[in-house]
């Protein structure tokens, strides 16, 4: 089955935490804090993979998280950093915000894309030794890692993309011209998913040919299968649009031509304007004193200012030669599209502003990732963090907003898992 758009969920891992440690050692009192800092969290990286051609893995796996970095450790030993969580994905994968619908990155190269980064691990309690606070008993929690909801949508790297009518003859002609086997069929859609096929021109000279399933009237609008498809030619560089210049299903070729070019232009305004190469085909059911319709399909290809061809691709009558000149115009075209980044991730800045206070019934909860993240650099049992905890929270007006929703003495306060009395 082939599969081009997905939405994933990716969740980078957490930083470790510090460690609250002191130094032991006999003969030594009071050997001093050396607790080790925490590991950073795995971040979540996407990789190239030639080897897959659609985005079939992701139908059934939606959510990735990287393992979280190891916590601290005594003797100021670091804890190990999380593994990276590598995603493998085909050549010519967009990676869209879920929510803006901005592009994060084209995947058409080699090099691996950090999508989320893990989190910085939390401090030991080293690194808050003083001369007036030897023995701290307090570390750092590690930072969270970054989460996205991400949308997949897989654009096919070609050059060259044929379009058309259902049963014109581009899946014989990728046959003929490439290594290619789609199947092939008189019936309308034969072609159910896009076909790549590498046309070798000479020696190290190539390109790489797409045969785009039916795209029909109304296709910009959902209509058969084109609306699916469409999006893949949108990197391709030169269009070969091929019509059935004898008319063998009753159709008019100049309307056929009209039709495709009319859905071309409602999806995009490039593709109105991509350059393309009009190939009448099927010139072998032509009979040789009837060239009407070809000179008709000429003037009309000439008038829109694109180049006109004619082949049999059932009997490769003329194939070679369109590929020549196919070869030929790529050339003088601009290398295969690549799409620039759009998103820029919004900038997080944890601040006492998120402190929420809220009544609720005969206890009063303090919330906020401010106080979480405070909650998480305290030990509780011990005086002087506790005192710490205090002086943060007066300082951040917490206890004020308390006093003016008409906190009493003796009243309860919660915050995240600890539940005190509250005395002022």
């Amino acid at each position: 089955m082939f599969i081009d758009t997905a939405k994933i969920w990716i969740h980078a891992g957490k930083g470790g935490d510090g460690k609250v440690s002191f130094h032991r050692e006999k003969y030594v009192a009071s050997g001093g804090p050396d607790g080790g800092d925490g590991g950073r969290g795995g971040s979540v990286i996407f990789q190239v993979d030639d080897n897959l051609a659609t985005l079939m893995d992701f139908r059934y796996k939606r959510k990735y998280t990287a393992p979280p970095g190891e916590n601290g450790g005594s003797k100021r030993c670091t804890g190990k950093d999380g593994k990276s969580l590598v995603i493998r994905v085909p050549r010519g994968t967009i990676l869209r915000d879920a929510k803006t619908g901005q592009i994060i990155k084209d995947l058409s190269d080699d090099e691996p894309f950090v999508a989320a980064k893990g989190g910085n691990g939390g401090w030991g309690n080293t690194h808050f030794a003083t001369a007036t606070r030897q023995t701290p008993r307090f570390a750092k929690p590690g930072l969270p890692g970054e989460d996205r909801e991400i949308q997949l949508e897989l654009k096919l790297l070609a050059d060259v993309g044929l379009v058309g009518f259902p049963n014109v003859g581009k899946s014989t002609l990728l046959s003929m011209a490439s290594a290619a086997r789609p199947k092939i069929a008189n019936y309308h859609f034969t072609t159910l998913v896009p076909n790549l096929g590498v046309v070798s021109i000479g020696e190290g000279e190539s390109f790489v040919m797409a045969d785009i399933p039916g795209i029909i009237e109304g296709a910009s609008e959902g209509a058969g299968l084109g609306h699916d498809f469409l999006r893949h030619i949108d990197r391709c560089r030169l269009l070969l649009h091929i019509v059935d210049a004898a008319g063998s299903e009753g159709r008019d070729p100049i309307d056929d031509l009209e039709k495709i070019n009319s859905e071309l232009a409602q999806y995009s305004i490039s593709l109105e304007n991509r350059p393309q190469i009009v190939v009448a085909n099927k010139t072998d059911l032509i009979p040789e004193e009837d060239h009407e319709m070809l000179d008709m399909i000429r003037e009309w290809a000439e008038n829109h200012g694109f180049v006109y061809m004619e082949m049999s691709a059932a009997t490769n009558q003329g194939v070679r030669e369109l590929m020549y000149r196919t070869w030929e115009l790529l050339q003088e075209l601009p290398p295969v599209l690549t799409y620039e980044p759009e998103f820029v991730a919004p900038e997080v800045e944890i601040t006492e502003d998120d402190i929420q206070v809220t009544p609720v019934e005969d206890y009063f909860v303090i919330s906020g990732a401010w106080v979480e993240q405070l909650m998480g650099s305290v030990n509780v049992d011990d005086y002087e963090s506790r005192m710490y905890l205090d002086r943060r929270l007066s300082a951040a007006g917490v206890y004020d907003k308390l006093e003016e929703l008409g906190i009493h003495e003796g009243d309860f306060v919660v915050i995240g898992d600890l539940e005190f009395e509250y005395i002022r």
